[in-house]
């Protein structure tokens, strides 16, 4: 009994606690928040001008270049702030304090300086570190910074989630830069090292598309919705003045542009001719209608209805006759989309799912989730990948590099239908990405793209596949570069301690967070 009075007691505290807290540290007022909207293309910038004479030469129809290695995505998004005359709109769940993180950042600052006006919309989960850095940028003329469903509390932020969880459980996992209302960078790379294939420690491998034509005024106006949302909040509101931001933003920029990761990019910058290629007309872009996916950005808020989420609009569309091929880093299907890629099994469709290996996550939770569903799948006639770690970067196949790499983690999250069409965008096939973040994404007409993710699941040295042997234990063939097969009983090159670590997660409820 004395026991159950303390607990109660323990409840009554923690209630009061969190009541104060979220007293103490309420979300500013959003009453005479102004908004602006974006620009559309103009003949009179250079990007501009080349875009619209190549968009209407193929009226109807969009542009699409695969970024495939993530050093050329990185030049990509450089070039095009470089060149900025008009606008540029950046949209990002996770932008990183690293080499690139800062060298891209001062970049927006610069073109700021030169006359470019900058909307910088980022996700308050994604950016530790960056606070003083981004009050100072929202305080200049020709910027202006919103942060998503923010931290009330700064320091330490995290405490935010023990009194305002449900609200911040929920994110802006978006991806998107805007470029002089002409061309859209779009796809699940956030901004970091780890994400453009430099630095040290594990890089993960994704996939971007640039984007021209008429998909990139869908783009815009998306972002339009998401910064009058009404989870977005004025820098100014939430980040404390910082006078010495803009110094420590221009210092850590130049030692990142002086360090060794740095002299790397620079050669990918020098040797990326992508955005004169654009200017000159001489890019072969892959032209075709393509089809903009996004959620509602009330999804922020818990308040988008079925029809407004992206994955009833994928589900819809996505009806294949002969092939489905589906990458996605951070895999569990639920019940719903077992029960799809079975369905798409037994009508005849070859269906091949690629995730990653326990030992190539960087999220164990997510995996053990995922176990739960493999045997389904497999006993379905789902064709089950698992990326190996020490998988080599293909060479002879560059669009394959959006998909897998040495010393890497999957990140992508894309799919293909009939080997004609190929979704690549930020949405995982997990519950966070169908039910809590918001997410986006471009389905894109192009046999040579679904040709490239077909080609890298058709090379088996890449991935473990797994079956089941004749006794219905769990097996993982692994293909050697000559071959040679050899199969295995338990999760490879995993050690006992980090697999009951995932067995004993699965046993708990959390997958709806996954």
């Amino acid at each position: 009994m004395r026991f159950l009075r303390f607990l109660l007691a323990l409840v009554i505290l923690l209630a009061i606690a969190i009541g104060v807290l979220r007293l103490l540290n309420p979300l500013p007022d959003l009453e005479g928040r102004t908004n602006s909207t974006h620009l559309p293309a103009s003949p009179q910038t250079a990007l501009g001008s080349a875009l619209l004479t190549a968009t209407d030469a193929h009226p109807g129809k969009s542009g699409i270049w695969p970024l495939a290695d993530g050093r050329e995505a990185y030049a990509a998004r450089i070039l095009l702030a470089r060149n900025a005359e008009q606008s540029i709109d950046m949209q990002y769940y996770i932008w990183q304090t690293d080499t690139t993180g800062w060298i891209l950042l001062d970049e927006m600052r610069k073109a700021a300086e030169r006359g470019v006006r900058v909307r910088l919309l980022l996700d308050d989960n994604g950016i530790p570190g960056l606070d003083a850095e981004l009050a100072a940028l929202n305080a200049m003329p020709n910027v202006e910074v919103r942060l998503f469903n923010p931290f009330t509390l700064r320091d330490p932020k995290l405490l935010s989630y023990v009194f305002d969880f449900p609200r911040l459980n929920r994110r802006m996992h978006n991806k998107a830069m805007i470029v002089d209302g002409a061309a859209t960078v779009l796809g699940g790379r956030n901004i970091g090292d780890i994400y453009f294939d430099y630095g040290t420690g594990v890089h993960y491998f994704d996939a971007d598309v640039l984007a021209a034509g008429p998909v990139v005024g869908e783009v815009s106006e998306n972002f339009d919705a998401y910064w009058a949302s009404r989870s977005a909040y004025p820098a100014e509101l939430i980040l404390p003045e910082a006078p010495a931001g803009l110094n420590s933003l221009m210092a850590h920029a130049e030692t990142a542009r002086t360090s060794a990761e740095a002299a790397q990019y620079d050669t990918a910058i020098a040797g990326t001719p992508l955005v004169q290629n654009v200017k000159d007309g001489t890019l072969a872009l892959h032209w075709g209608e393509v089809d903009f996916f996004s959620d509602d950005p009330a999804k922020g808020l818990g308040e988008a209805s079925e029809d407004q989420l992206l994955l009833t609009r994928i589900l819809e569309i996505a009806d294949p006759k002969r092939s489905f091929d589906l990458v996605s880093a951070y895999f569990i299907p639920g019940d719903t989309g077992t029960e799809l890629l079975t369905g798409f099994a037994e009508a005849g469709v070859e269906t091949r799912v690629l995730t990653n290996a326990l030992a190539a996550t960087d999220v164990a939770p997510v995996h053990s989730a995922y176990m739960s569903y493999r045997d389904a799948l497999i006993d379905g006639g789902v064709t089950m990948l698992e990326l190996r770690p020490s998988a080599e970067r293909p060479k002879e196949t560059p669009l394959s590099e959006m998909i897998v790499g040495s010393a890497s983690s999957l990140h992508a999250k894309t799919f293909t239908v009939d080997g004609e069409r190929i979704f690549v965008g930020s949405f995982n096939f997990d519950p966070r990405s169908a039910r809590l973040n918001t997410e986006m994404g471009l389905l894109i007409p192009s046999p040579e793209m679904a040709a490239g993710l077909a080609a890298t699941l058709d090379d088996p040295a890449r991935y473990y596949q797994v079956e089941r042997d004749e006794s219905g234990d769990l097996i993982w063939i692994e293909t050697a570069e000559n071959g040679d097969r050899r199969v295995l009983t338990e999760e490879p090159e995993t050690g006992w301690v980090k697999m009951m670590l995932v067995r004993v997660i699965s046993w708990l409820p959390v997958e709806w967070m996954l």
